[in-house]
């Protein structure tokens, strides 16, 4: 049977869409008025297709069911404890406490740099603190929990006293557990809950929104070579079925942030393809998050004028992702994105 996937394209933002949003020309992003749609591309593994929202009806009644059943999830206002969306896009600071991080592995691995970073982040526009203690890039080996948590642990007394909102970036339910009794409001694994058997029944009972991410292999295999049959698709299909099994799993609670993992498993292809088409995952009705701070695909597109840091590659990249609906941007420099978007903002949106 073929499986349809609804796209929301051509974009409207603050008052021109607030406007076409009253006028019923263009539809809500995530019940936000200020982002707003007016086309759909309906895509299969064989075919795509543009259409406006006003020529839905005319659709075969099977096809309209799903177009509409997925129109309403992309329309529907998303919610996480704690965090507001209605400015957007949300920044989430990276904070690696370890030694071998790929850009800034061993900066903040002492306390008084680490709290430093914490206070920088907050001040630059991030409203979500991501704590990691390892290293999940390509080609890195995975630690001791007990090695790992110690390093975390290096702030989470510091963090308990503050009202920061703190995302643990671990792929271990002990590191959860140990971090939960300080102060834990998001869990971020990039192994999208596959990587500790323990890690569903911790989210079950714990009740914490969590982030579902994508990654194609192990940290230590997962650039070797990786393919598939269609990575947009391919990637949706994983999330959906992912979402049965944590259903069936018991955890009833919609507080889920979907992340595609970019160069997680993805080759440049596949990662510009995943950006381009970003905003296919609004139809799976969750909250939508992208890391693309400094990542790899920013030097094979940049080529000689690549740099260390990537900022113009990671700002550039963030706003077209704010201009597909993306809610949650990570990244490590906040204050030239929020600086790039702001600017881009006041240009474009008035």
């Amino acid at each position: 049977m073929q499986k349809y996937y609804t796209r929301a394209c051509n974009f409207y933002y603050n008052k021109i869409s607030k406007i076409n949003v009253k006028k019923k020309i263009s539809l809500p992003i995530s019940g936000n008025k200020s982002f707003s749609f007016d086309t759909i591309e309906i895509i299969t593994r064989t075919s795509k297709k543009k259409i406006n929202i006003k020529s839905i009806n005319k659709l075969p009644s099977k096809i309209k069911k799903k177009v509409l059943i997925d129109i309403n999830k992309i329309c529907k206002a998303k919610k996480i404890p704690k965090l507001k969306f209605a400015n957007l896009p949300i920044f989430m600071g990276i904070l690696n406490i370890t030694p071998d991080s790929f850009s800034d592995g061993g900066k903040f691995i002492k306390n008084i740099s680490a709290k430093k970073q914490i206070k920088k982040l907050i001040v630059d526009g991030a409203k979500i603190i991501d704590v990691g203690g390892e290293s999940t890039r390509p080609g890195s080996v995975e630690i001791s929990q007990m090695e790992e948590w110690l390093r975390v642990n290096k702030v989470m007394g510091y963090l308990k006293t503050k009202k920061f909102f703190v995302s643990l970036d671990t792929r271990k339910s002990f590191v959860m557990k140990k971090a939960s009794k300080y102060k834990v409001d998001l869990i971020n694994d990039v192994s999208g809950l596959s990587y500790d058997r323990e890690t569903i029944n911790f989210l079950k009972n714990s009740k914490l929104p969590f982030v579902l991410h994508h990654m194609k292999g192990t940290t230590e295999n997962m650039q070797n070579n990786p393919s598939y049959k269609n990575v947009l698709l391919d990637i949706y299909d994983y999330f959906e079925d992912k979402l049965k099994l944590i259903r069936k799993s018991g955890i009833k609670h919609s507080y889920i942030i979907l992340d595609p993992g970019i160069g997680f498993g993805k080759n440049m292809k596949h990662n510009i393809t995943l950006i381009n088409n970003i905003s296919i995952f609004h139809s799976l009705g969750l909250p939508v998050m992208l890391g693309i701070s400094r990542k790899r695909f920013i030097k094979d597109i940049s080529g000689q004028n690549d740099s260390k840091q990537r900022i113009g590659g990671t700002v550039s990249s963030s706003i077209f992702s704010m201009l597909q609906g993306v809610q949650i941007l990570r990244v490590h420099d906040v204050n030239e994105v929020n600086q790039g978007i702001k600017v881009y903002k006041k240009l474009n949106f008035n």
